[in-house]
C-alpha cells in the first residue's frame, strides 16, 4: 500500500471512530433509559425433542457450528426445526471483525480430511437444508476456496436430497477464487455486507465494501441464488440502509436478512440503537419495492434464520417467473 492510500485509509478510519463515538454519546443523552434490552429482543431457552436430538448428533459428530460459535439467539428455534449452520476450515478467524464472537488468530492448517469428514457426518443428520460457512482465511494461498469447493462437492454427493447454502467469505472478490466454489454447483451463495458502507472500515476494517458486492456479482452471473445480511443498530442512517439495498440490487442479489446488532461481550462495538420491529418491517417493504426477491427483516433475524424458507420462497417465484 503506497503513502497516499494508508493516509487515506488512516484518515476515514479516524473519521468513523469519530462519528461512531458521537453517535454512542447521542444516544446515551437521549435514549439512556432505554439501553436495557427491550422486550422485543428476549428470546426462551432452547427446548424440545429436535432441539436436543439435534444438538446430541452435533456433540457426537463434533461438529462446528456457527449457531454456537457466534452465540445466535434463534439457535432454539432453527434447530428445533432441524436446521443448522455448519462452520469449517476451522474455529478462528484471520480478521477481526468488531462485531463478530469468533475468535481471532492462531491460525491452524486445515484438515485435508474435513470436506469428507463433513459430508459423512451431516449424511447422518437427515437435514432438508444446510448452511456451511467457514472463518476467512487470509493466510492460505487460496483463502480456503480450494476445501469450500471440495466440501459442497461431496456433500451434495453424499446427501442427494439436501440443499445447500454457501455463506461464503469475500475471496477479496478475486473472481477465480469465487468462481471456484460457484463450480461447485450449491443452491444459494450467501455473503454478508453485515453494515452499510460508510461503516464498513469501523465495523470490518480488514474487509472492503467493494469486495462484498464484487463477490456476490460474480455468483449472481452464475444463475446462482445470491443473498446477503445486514445488521442494525451501529448508528446507521435510513438513507444509507436503503442505498445499500439498491446496490444489492445492482448486483442481483436476491435475497437480503436484516436483524439487530446485539452486542456479544464488552470487547466488541456498543450498540448505539436498539430499532423497533416496525422499522424493519419498513425495510422489508422497501427492499422489496426496490427489487430484492425476498427480504427477511427482524429483531432476531440473522443470516441463516429460516434460510430453508427464504430461498424455497425464491427459487419458487423463480419457477413461476
Amino acid at each position: 500500500m503506497n503513502d497516499t492510500l494508508l493516509n487515506e485509509f488512516i484518515l476515514s478510519t479516524v473519521v468513523n471512530e469519530i462519528h461512531y463515538v458521537m453517535a454512542l454519546n447521542k444516544n446515551y443523552f437521549l435514549h439512556n433509559k432505554s439501553k436495557r434490552l427491550p422486550d422485543w429482543l428476549k428470546t426462551s431457552l432452547p427446548k424440545g425433542e429436535n432441539f436436543y436430538h439435534l444438538k446430541k448428533l452435533v456433540d457426537r459428530y463434533g461438529l462446528n457450528t456457527v449457531c454456537e460459535s457466534a452465540s445466535c439467539p434463534n439457535i432454539g428455534s432453527c434447530w428445533s426445526s432441524g436446521t443448522l449452520t455448519l462452520m469449517i476450515l476451522g474455529s478462528t478467524c484471520s480478521r477481526a471483525c468488531r462485531f463478530c464472537d469468533v475468535p481471532t488468530g492462531h491460525m491452524k492448517q486445515p484438515r485435508e480430511t474435513e470436506p469428507i469428514e463433513v459430508a459423512e457426518m451431516l449424511s447422518m443428520l437427515g437435514l432438508n437444508y444446510v448452511v456451511i460457512t467457514s472463518v476467512d482465511r487470509d493466510d492460505l494461498y487460496d483463502e480456503g476456496a480450494n476445501i469450500w469447493a471440495e466440501t459442497i462437492h461431496l456433500v451434495k454427493e453424499h446427501c442427494p436430497g439436501m440443499k445447500v447454502e454457501a455463506l461464503i467469505p469475500d475471496f477479496k472478490g478475486k473472481f477465480s477464487l469465487v468462481n471456484k466454489v460457484c463450480q461447485s454447483k450449491p443452491d444459494v451463495i450467501a455473503h454478508n455486507l453485515e453494515t452499510v458502507e460508510s461503516l464498513q472500515s469501523l465495523i470490518r476494517p480488514q474487509c472492503r465494501y467493494s469486495w462484498s458486492l464484487e463477490t456476490l456479482n460474480i455468483a449472481s452471473k452464475k444463475n446462482i441464488i445470491t443473498k446477503s445480511n445486514l445488521m442494525l443498530g451501529f448508528g446507521e442512517k435510513k438513507k444509507e440502509v436503503v442505498e445499500t439495498m439498491r446496490h444489492l440490487v445492482e448486483v442481483d442479489c436476491q435475497i437480503l436478512s436484516i436483524g439487530q446488532y446485539l452486542r456479544p461481550s464488552k470487547k466488541h462495538l456498543e450498540v448505539v440503537e436498539y430499532i423497533h420491529p416496525d422499522k424493519f418491517l419498513e425495510y422489508k417493504v422497501i427492499g422489496e419495492s426496490l427489487g430484492i426477491k425476498h427480504v427477511e427483516a427482524g429483531p432476531l433475524v440473522r443470516s441463516s434464520y429460516r434460510a430453508d424458507q427464504q430461498s424455497k420462497i425464491v427459487m419458487e417465484n423463480l419457477q413461476c417467473s
